[in-house]
């Protein structure tokens, strides 16, 4: 048996790898490596343990390519908030909901970052809560935006804050549900599947129809970038060992989601710029 204090590394004692887990990581390996090596060789020779793949860690981290391609997400935010910042006055009204719209992004990237760093309980629900927070608030973004519900009138202010009460209780209850009754990865799923395809749809006919209206390219953009995503997201449906035991589908769809954020930054300023370049022509 492993001792904590003496075979333990300090980086994994950091990411409290303890004795239990330091033995767990190192029989998932050896049963791999015998599978692997087995003449004839198995069917499918590498077994998911705990309900994931059997990964080398790198510095403690248990799915290192998950963490750096989350990270890589995190950093598309990040930029694109600055760009944003920079390109679009703070005076523009939807300003504040397409930076919100970049915290939401840099809070589930974070969690997604702990989380595949150390898989517990508690970094598992941050980054399932997290990734639903944000998906919501991409929901809610689309409608906020493609019906106009920041223009400054008694009717559009009452809509949006009846919107803003209706996806935080959705939110909330989503949440609750989770945490109170059942943790349903399931339902989970499902939850934010339906969420995502109802903010493309609205997405992908906004696009379509802002395009055929202005003839430019960059109208047709959102559709584009729902496209990708949507491809992006078929590599959840095929699953696999990780190749080298360190890049599996998951961490390939982390990697696919980083250019359509850069992508989709490119498009919130520059509808930004078009929206203010023709309230000046009209004044």
């Amino acid at each position: 048996m492993l001792t904590q204090a003496s075979n333990t590394a300090l980086q994994h004692r950091i990411l409290l790898w303890d004795c239990p887990s330091e033995c767990d990581y190192s029989c998932q390996h050896v049963v791999t490596d015998k599978r692997l090596a087995r003449e004839p060789p198995y069917r499918e020779p590498v077994l998911q343990f705990h309900g994931k793949w059997p990964f080398y860690r790198f510095l403690g981290m248990q799915e290192p390519f998950s963490v750096i391609f989350s990270l890589l997400n995190f950093l598309a935010h990040d930029h694109g908030m600055k760009v944003l910042r920079e390109k679009v006055p703070a005076s523009y009204p939807l300003r504040k909901f397409y930076l919100g719209f970049g915290y939401f992004g840099l809070a589930s990237w974070i969690f997604s970052c702990v989380f595949h760093t150390r898989d517990f309980n508690l970094t598992e629900k941050l980054d399932y809560f997290g990734a639903a927070a944000s998906v919501m608030y991409g929901m809610f973004l689309s409608v906020v935006r493609v019906f106009r519900l920041d223009k400054q009138t008694s009717r559009s202010g009452s809509v949006l804050r009846a919107w803003i009460l209706l996806c935080a209780t959705l939110y909330v209850a989503h949440v609750s549900y989770l945490s109170f009754w059942r943790f349903d990865y399931t339902y989970n799923m499902t939850a934010n599947v339906v969420v995502g395809v109802i903010q493309n749809v609205i997405w992908s006919w906004f696009s379509v129809s802002r395009y055929q209206k202005t003839k430019k390219g960059w109208a047709a953009w959102p559709g584009l970038i729902v496209a990708w995503v949507i491809t992006a997201m078929s590599l959840e449906l095929f699953d696999f060992p990780p190749w080298w035991g360190a890049i599996d589908a998951h961490s390939l769809w982390h990697l696919m989601t980083v250019f359509p954020t850069i992508w989709w930054y490119s498009f919130l300023i520059k509808d930004a710029q078009e929206d203010l370049q023709g309230q000046r022509l009209k004044a």
